[in-house]
């Protein structure tokens, strides 16, 4: 049975480096992932590299990959996300923790996904993220696909009028990856690459990845509404270049163009700010802080707000349990009087914890 390793200390949470300032993504395959200290230790039959696990985003594991126990708890304590994706990293399978302790900015997503008034705000603020020399006010979903479509499409022509390669439209299979001509073979591979450092800031952030605003009913819907944020900067000029450069490996030319956009940290640092601008208000965005902090579990206590976990609140007056149970407002957060349950009332029930 495995455990830490003796005379290793683990990372704590104020050690650990903040996401925005963190590597982007490590791809590996047909190799052995290991632990030694705090790092990740990739062999395969060129030698070992050593990782820093709290230094590092996101590690993707590609065919032929195997890692140790002692691997995997590592990177969670790191609280780095390990994804497994398929071969040339196009497919994605599954991920591993997150960085946050925190569900402020899952709950703000919840709120505003969940809303239609909040719902189209957000979406309006991506638009405007997208347009910064137009007004995105009062315009329609119908009205902002529209202009997202041709903006889409301006970019492609634009790419392929500046590369010389030809482009037809957008194709591919998610079935067949070799089924496209080479653009869209390059445009498949440097989105994959794009999604999964975007995959790893959503959940690093303790975000939903399934709640997204303008896609939807995907379990990586809000993964493609900040990927969309990108893609006409990043992967598709770069797609278009690695054609027209003629690389022999467009998929493995396809991850390390987009490392080498992301090498420098900027690309966390901007995901990050714009994931929390899309979700706070100015207020929240000045109150919630970026470093990683132990957040104690909290007890939700109605209209009074929250009140630490991990204490029995059977035993304390009333007054010092809800101050707004004691004014009388308990009655209406029911809908009437204090129903009768047997032998007690539901306020008696509430100050000595009986059933």
């Amino acid at each position: 049975m495995m455990g830490r390793i003796p005379g290793v200390k683990p990372p704590s949470l104020t050690s650990l480096v903040r996401v925005q300032d963190r590597l982007t993504f490590l791809y590996a395959e047909h190799c052995v992932v290991n632990r030694a200290d705090n790092a990740v230790t990739i062999t395969d039959s060129r030698g070992t590299v050593h990782v820093p696990a709290a230094a590092l985003s996101v590690l993707m594991l590609g065919p032929g990959s195997n890692i140790t126990y002692a691997a995997i708890c590592l990177l969670a304590e790191s609280r780095s996300t390990c994804i497994w994706v398929g071969e040339r990293g196009v497919r994605y399978y599954c991920h591993g923790a997150s960085l946050a302790r925190s569900t402020h900015l899952l709950e703000a997503q919840a709120k505003l996904v969940s809303s239609e008034r909040s719902r189209v705000k957000v979406a309006r603020r991506m638009y405007a993220m997208r347009f910064p020399d137009e007004k995105t006010d009062g315009l329609t979903m119908q009205q902002l696909l529209g202009k997202e479509g041709t903006r889409v499409r301006r970019a492609y022509e634009r790419e392929s009028k500046r590369t010389g390669v030809p482009w037809e439209g957008r194709s591919y299979k998610v079935t067949d990856f070799d089924d496209a001509d080479e653009v869209n073979r390059a445009l498949s591979a440097t989105n994959t690459a794009l999604y999964g450092v975007v995959h790893a800031v959503i959940v690093a952030l303790g975000c939903s990845p399934g709640l997204g605003f303008v896609h939807a009913r995907n379990e990586r819907s809000f993964v493609y509404d900040i990927a969309d944020l990108y893609k006409v900067d990043i992967t598709v000029p770069l797609a278009f270049d690695l054609v027209a450069a003629q690389v022999p490996d467009v998929s493995v030319a396809a991850r390390r163009g987009v490392r080498d956009r992301m090498k420098d940290g900027k690309f966390l640092q901007r995901c990050v700010r714009d994931i929390r601008t899309l979700l706070l208000s100015s207020d929240e965005l000045e109150e919630e802080p970026l470093e990683v902090e132990d957040i104690t579990v909290q007890l939700w206590s109605g209209a009074s707000g929250y009140k630490s976990g991990g204490r029995n609140y059977s035993t304390e007056p009333l007054d010092s349990v809800d101050g707004n149970v004691a004014n009388g407002m308990f009655d209406d957060e029911f809908g009437g009087p204090f129903e009768d349950f047997g032998d007690v009332t539901l306020r008696e029930a509430y100050q000595t914890g009986k059933p």
